[in-house]
């Protein structure tokens, strides 16, 4: 009998792993199936809002949970972090349920957004219950730096930003590019701003044949390259000399040519997302989604978790799939939709305040044309 189990065993591990790897191959355009759809908002119980500032490029991104809230977790790798109840996260900590996630320019000035959705979701009487003094709502956040870009830097998103963004939310399509909070989202600047490109929101899922969902959304203002890990290409970064093209990081740090660069200021750059699963995970299991989904950044964005990036990646299980998940390999497929949403966040962007975009150079890979 413990034969028996132990063989049934690894021929479920095989056909999990099979569905990974044919996953994979569908996700970079070897497979049939669609691996975009509507982006985050595929994994059920999960809605999406923007709110972009008309004073300046900045603005707030607004993940909401419905019901009770979902199992979270984090990965904080980058060494200039801005964020907000991350700690709560922590396995070993007693809150296990996340309500609303949300991503915001501004650097630290820019967490005041997530106290316009705290009130959002107070309204709506959402949160953790605390008996008598009715609900706190759980709204971990974190905070990308773009006061350099497009304007007064004074213009910031504020409370009212988070509560706009929350009120507008819908489990509809993604909007990417640049809305919210990678309105002012830029990347490359590893040889400085005057080379970098524009940036933005991206989004992307991934349905297996078994009704599992994962999906992703990213705010890229990376100071390294974007790479599409599919092909090895440099989709936007560090541009040429004479701006025409792209320099590609990846031979600058070989050639000792960013050894000669003035480096860019620490706290200046982040890559915030979250990725999402309809899986039924503890918060221990979701974590490691977390921690495993952060190497989509590392493949998608070179260099990444420099000492001037913040850069956050966080998780959620919402939990209204009924089949059974493994977090190892929801983890797995987590890091490839990070990756890809990624690349697609430099691939929606538009060139503004004088930095061009992927599509101004054209550097889209060809699976996107």
């Amino acid at each position: 009998m413990k034969e028996y189990a132990k063989v049934k065993g690894m021929r479920a591990l095989a056909a999990a792993v099979v569905g990974v790897i044919a996953a994979y191959a569908t996700l970079h355009g070897q497979g049939t199936g669609v691996m975009h759809g509507k982006g985050l908002t595929d994994v059920e119980g999960l809605k999406v809002g923007h709110h972009t500032l008309a004073e300046r490029p900045t603005g707030c991104t607004v993940i909401l949970v419905d019901g009770a809230g979902a199992a979270g977790g984090v990965s904080q790798r980058g060494a200039a972090p801005g964020t907000r109840e991350t700690d709560l996260l922590n396995p070993l900590n007693l809150v296990d349920k996340v309500n609303a996630i949300v991503f915001s320019g501004g650097s630290a000035y820019g967490l005041d957004a997530a106290q316009g959705v705290v009130r959002y979701l107070e309204e709506r009487k959402i949160g953790w219950p605390v008996g008598a003094a009715g609900v706190v709502p759980i709204v971990p956040s974190a905070i990308l730096f773009d006061l350099a870009f497009g304007g007064d830097s004074r213009v910031r998103p504020t409370a009212d930003c988070g509560y706009r963004a929350a009120s507008s939310a819908s489990d509809g399509p993604v909007a990417e590019g640049n809305v919210g909070a990678g309105a002012g989202a830029t990347v490359g600047k590893v040889a400085g701003r005057e080379r970098s490109m524009k940036g933005g929101i991206g989004s992307a899922s991934i349905r297996l044949p078994n009704g599992l969902v994962v999906g992703a959304l990213a705010a890229v203002n990376a100071i390294g390259d974007i790479i599409d890990p599919a092909s090895g290409q440099v989709v936007a970064g560090v541009r040429s000399a004479d701006g025409r093209g792209l320099a590609d990081a990846r031979t600058l740090l070989r050639d000792g040519s960013l050894m000669r660069a003035v480096a860019p200021r620490a706290g200046e750059n982040s890559t915030l997302a979250l990725v999402a699963t309809n899986a039924r995970l503890s918060k221990p299991e979701v974590s490691r989604v977390a921690l495993m989904a952060d190497d989509g950044l590392a493949r998608a964005i070179v260099p990444a978790h420099t000492v001037g990036d913040g850069d956050t990646v966080f998780a959620l299980a919402t939990g209204r799939w009924s089949g059974t998940a493994d977090a190892s390999i929801v983890g797995a497929l987590a890091a490839d939709v990070l990756a890809e949403a990624i690349v697609r966040a430099a691939v929606q962007a538009a060139g503004l305040g004088g930095l061009p975009s992927a599509r101004d150079l054209g550097t889209v890979p060809a699976r996107y044309k």
